[in-house]
């Protein structure tokens, strides 16, 4: 009996060990992807957030933001799907097709066009991967809670770029 516990419990420490790692993996693969982006274009969001949050990235250090697209690394943005998708093929062209007709990013295609209260997305420019997103619900519609969604966004990917 004796014998059975100790297999299980080492089965059990394996599994664990296992797990962390795959998380630890996973987290790591998604702080690289943010890791290599310096520069951001911020596009127009709901309620003027873009300039909050250009103003919070550049103010607290986390992304240097850039004015002219073509010189962003990826793109800051509260909605993704058809229009996200109009938007950067205006901006950066479309992306090539492969040898097989299929478009060479793996981005997937979320949603429609219509934009969804409280959510963020910073894409790669290039890959058009979303490389980090975040939810934050406002609580309303005036400037000090656009404010406050700025501050807490540009927080918790500072938060991430650190390590922290």
């Amino acid at each position: 009996m004796t014998c059975k516990v100790t297999t299980m419990r080492r089965i059990l420490i394996k599994s664990a060990v296992c797990g962390a790692m795959v998380c630890g993996c996973a987290i790591w693969g998604i702080a690289a992807n943010v890791q290599s982006v310096k520069t951001v274009y911020v596009l127009p969001m709901a309620n003027g957030l873009d300039q909050y949050l250009a103003a919070r990235l550049t103010a607290t250090s986390v992304m240097q933001v850039v004015t002219d697209p073509q010189k962003a690394d990826a793109v800051f943005t509260d909605h993704v799907g058809e229009a996200f998708e109009k938007s950067m093929d205006e901006l950066f062209g479309s992306i090539p097709a492969s040898k097989d007709g299929a478009a060479t990013s793996t981005f997937a295609r979320v949603g429609g066009s219509v934009r969804s209260r409280g959510t963020f997305f910073l894409v790669d420019r290039k890959t058009r991967d979303i490389a980090w997103s975040d939810e934050e619900n406002p609580k309303g519609t005036d400037a000090k809670e656009t404010r406050r969604m700025a501050w807490r966004i540009a927080d918790h990917l500072g938060k991430l770029l650190k390590g922290k």
